[in-house]
């Protein structure tokens, strides 16, 4: 019942292609009626709700595919392939984005695991993934209720806040949300190195610097660092390069100030490791990807 609500009150809100946001910082509704095949895209730290269609995402080799059953929630940014095969206009795909507040995120886990009586994080070596599906429970869907409905309401602006950090902490109670404490509560080493890295991509940034940073050995970093990504962390800082290059390239960007945004001084270098990704040169690509901007801005 809760579901049938959520989906009315967003197919009220949003009836044409595209991504609008709410008057609610953070979230945004989409509405996509064309098929899009994945690519690459850099999810950030985001719940991706899907209310009518399927959505996919690929982490290395590893498909997800979720629809109104499960949401996606991603703790950490992440170099993906991402797309929508199966939406149409008979079959839209429709949904709801909400990026993860690090800052409330944080203090949600470190308050949950002070609290006694909360469920605690589990005892293990094992990073968990940053990237997981979660069935709905009815905490998460209440929650995501009343936050969609203060949308277009004078309320919005002074409840918006507290609806949006009780949504946070239904996911972090929910299915998801030992990867989602592990991310943003103690323990956070790898989220932590990924967050710098994201914000450092133009930088020379060594493994080294990143285990430094977190306090860790090169060994154990890099054994973590590939639990919660499926990567290596040269591998990572490729893919969240050369993916960040790729969806600036399908939003219009030429491909010269894509490169140096990205951390490439040459400009063959970038092109010859652009092809051996994705198969096509930069150029290529540019003139191949008119549905891709769209994905970019749902990913991004």
């Amino acid at each position: 019942m809760m579901r049938q609500k959520i989906k009315q009150l967003v197919e009220k809100r949003i009836t044409g292609e595209g991504m609008i946001e709410t008057s609610i910082k953070g979230v945004s509704l989409f509405r996509v009626t064309q098929a899009i095949p994945c690519s690459p895209a850099v999810y950030d730290p985001t719940i991706i709700v899907i209310l009518n269609g399927k959505k996919e995402a690929i982490l290395e080799g590893e498909r997800y595919i979720y629809d109104n059953s499960q949401y996606m929630c991603c703790t950490v940014s992440l170099p993906v392939e991402a797309g929508t095969p199966e939406a149409s206009v008979d079959e839209p795909l429709l949904g709801v984005y909400i990026s993860l507040n690090t800052k409330v995120m944080t203090e949600l886990a470190i308050e949950m695991e002070n609290t006694i009586g909360t469920i605690k994080q589990p005892k293990s070596s094992t990073q968990p993934q940053g990237l997981s599906l979660a069935n709905w429970d009815d905490a998460f869907a209440d929650a995501l209720l009343r936050l969609l409905q203060l949308d277009g309401t004078s309320d919005a602006s002074i409840l918006g806040e507290s609806r949006l950090r009780e949504l946070y902490f239904a996911v972090l109670k929910g299915d998801a949300g030992i990867s989602a404490r592990r991310a943003f509560g103690v323990g956070n080493e790898i989220a932590r190195s990924i967050d710098y890295l994201s914000v450092n991509l133009d930088k020379n940034v060594t493994i080294d610097n990143l285990a430094s940073l977190v306090g860790m050995s090169r060994a154990v970093f890099h054994r973590k660092f590939k639990q919660a990504t499926r990567m290596s962390p040269i591998q990572f800082m490729k893919s969240m390069r050369l993916n960040n290059a790729a969806m600036r390239i399908a939003t219009g960007m030429n491909v010269s100030e894509a490169a140096m945004k990205v951390g490439y001084v040459s400009s063959s270098q970038f092109s010859r490791e652009f092809k051996r990704m994705y198969g096509k040169s930069p150029k290529q690509w540019s003139h191949s990807t008119p549905l891709l901007e769209l994905e970019a801005k749902i990913a991004h």
